[in-house]
């Protein structure tokens, strides 16, 4: 399918050409200018999520796309929000994160590896303050910084077990100190710049940040190494908003890029932002689970940038319900409806989790060719049974009009609902962790380790009570077991560590076993990966 020249589909939404930057053909950058320019927000905002992830897929982002275009096909002014690929996935497990068949994002080779530079100006700015800390130390250490307790992270857009735990030496004889890296999706620049309203706001909060202590014990921040207004610099033309296109030719803005599972899971509020000025209807999705993705979008992203969802859609598949139902994916093939009705007590659970926000939810089964009429009957049925709809979707295989009834639901659902957050600013910050796994999850209780009690505490007496918690665990399971599979109840959620990111907004909760540098597979996607004899790149869907 032919592309058309991102003016034409700028043009589509009322983006004229002068408010671009053009990075080739078919995709741009939207112009600071222009955005400081866009009258108040008219848009209604839906957000796809979905059931707990399986290996058998369930495609959220593909049905973000399909129904964006369906949205579109119905008349509906429509805009798309996804978040950029991380090359780690990429080149990784999951492969490509661009959508899939007829619901595609595009040009996706170019998207999914450098794109517009975004990602690899975060890292750059992330390691330019880790380069100034320690250069700090080495020239004589005038804050007193203890090198020993340095909070503060290296970045790389990759997957590299081994540099989650490495030795620095300051000099040939100088003082050693242990460092980590965290997948430059995780860092918390990454969250500043997707939560960041301008270039003044995204300097302020950088200059918030934490790096470390004194000797003493007394907080050091960025600010007082004099860090901010560079990395500002680095990042000042990746905070334009990327538009791009879908294959039927939807405007697409595809921007930022946090993990679900280690990070808050949300594109860019900047592109969320300027959508909801721009459009009637704005579709985005979060990355994961709902209980991961979804409740930050509504706990972190909609608290911190004063949104109000008016819609969500859960993605199903028959294929991943089997799996919660303990079918293996070896198994998967031929006709189980009772595998089926035994899975489904997990997406049960991310409605009823839902409910709790007041937003109005509809489900998206996304149709894979062997599902049969009696196994999607039992989604419906018991769907019906909860007072939700559920309609199955080939937007995979027919693009927007395979998801043609979702959008009508969606479009007649986003007239209504009252969105509220899970828990009051005012709660102490163990007790969101509390609520979070509690009400959530459906955690027993919360196992704190006395090392991050400590630590809560004194985030609480600095001042960061009213932050949100941003809960990094496994996207496998509502607990921190990815094993537990299904809607598993009556656990201890075991919470080892917590780290403030005071830059961001909020308070990082590290669960069980989960790694905020992720490693690759036996055998990486990358071993797919391949530049053909015309140049096209191969592989990377």
């Amino acid at each position: 399918m032919a592309l058309t020249d991102i003016e034409a589909i700028g043009a589509r939404v009322g983006i004229p050409a002068q408010a671009l930057y053009r990075y080739g053909p078919y995709k741009a950058k939207l112009a600071v200018a222009f955005l400081a320019q866009l009258p108040p927000r008219r848009g209604r905002l839906v957000l796809v999520t979905a059931i707990s992830p399986t290996p058998a897929g369930e495609g959220k982002t593909t049905t973000t796309i399909g129904l964006g275009d369906a949205l579109t096909r119905i008349g509906r002014n429509t805009l798309i929000c996804l978040r950029e690929p991380s090359l780690g996935p990429c080149f990784g497990m999951k492969g490509g994160a661009t959508g899939g068949g007829a619901s595609q994002v595009a040009p996706a080779d170019e998207i999914n590896l450098h794109f517009t530079g975004d990602f690899h100006a975060i890292t750059a700015a992330n390691n330019l303050l880790a380069a100034l800390i320690d250069n700090h130390i080495y020239w004589g250490n005038a804050l007193g910084l203890d090198p020993a307790r340095v909070a503060w992270r290296r970045a790389m857009d990759m997957n590299d077990r081994a540099l989650r735990s490495v030795n620095l030496r300051l000099g040939r004889r100088g003082l050693a100190r242990e460092e980590s890296f965290d997948i430059t999706v995780a860092s918390e620049v990454m969250a500043i710049f997707c939560l960041a309203r301008s270039l003044g706001d995204l300097e302020e909060r950088l200059s918030r940040v934490v790096i470390g202590r004194t000797f003493e014990g007394d907080v050091v921040t960025a600010a007082q190494l004099g860090a901010a207004p560079a990395m500002t610099a680095l990042l000042r033309d990746a905070l334009q908003p990327n538009l791009v296109q879908t294959l039927e030719g939807t405007p697409a803005l595809v921007h930022g890029g946090p993990f679900a599972n280690i990070a808050h899971g949300c594109n860019s509020l900047l592109a969320t932002d300027a959508a909801l000025r721009i459009a009637d209807y704005v579709v985005t999705e979060a990355g994961f689970g709902a209980d991961l993705g979804a409740e930050k979008f509504f706990d972190i992203k909609c608290r911190i940038g004063g949104l109000a969802p008016a819609a969500a859609v859960v993605v199903a598949t028959v294929r991943a319900l089997k799996m919660h139902g303990g079918v293996a994916k070896s198994a998967l093939d031929g006709e189980n409806a009772a595998a089926v009705a035994a899975g489904f007590p997990n997406l049960r659970r991310h409605l009823e989790n839902i409910a709790k926000f007041g937003v109005p939810t509809v489900v998206a089964i996304n149709a894979f060719a062997g599902d049969t009429p009696a196994e999607i009957a039992v989604i419906q049925d018991q769907c019906r049974a909860m007072g939700v709809d559920a309609h199955v979707c080939t937007h995979f295989a027919d693009g927007a009009a395979g998801a043609v009834g979702l959008a009508e639901a969606v479009a007649e659902l986003a007239d209504g609902g009252r969105f509220n957050p899970l828990y009051p600013d005012a709660l102490p910050l163990a007790d969101k962790v509390r609520c979070v796994a509690t009400e959530i999850y459906r955690a027993r209780e919360v196992d704190l380790a006395p090392a991050a009690a400590e630590k809560l505490a004194q985030f609480q007496a600095a001042g960061f009570g009213g932050a949100p918690v941003c809960m990094a665990k496994t996207q496998y399971s509502f607990s921190a077991d990815p094993a537990l599979i299904g809607a598993p109840d009556d656990f201890v959620l075991p919470v080892r560590d917590v780290r403030l990111s005071a830059g961001a907004g909020f308070v990082v909760a590290l669960a069980g076993e989960i790694m905020t540098m992720p490693g690759l597979p036996r055998h990486p996607a990358s071993e797919r990966i391949h530049v053909g004899e015309d140049g096209e790149i191969v592989g990377l869907m």
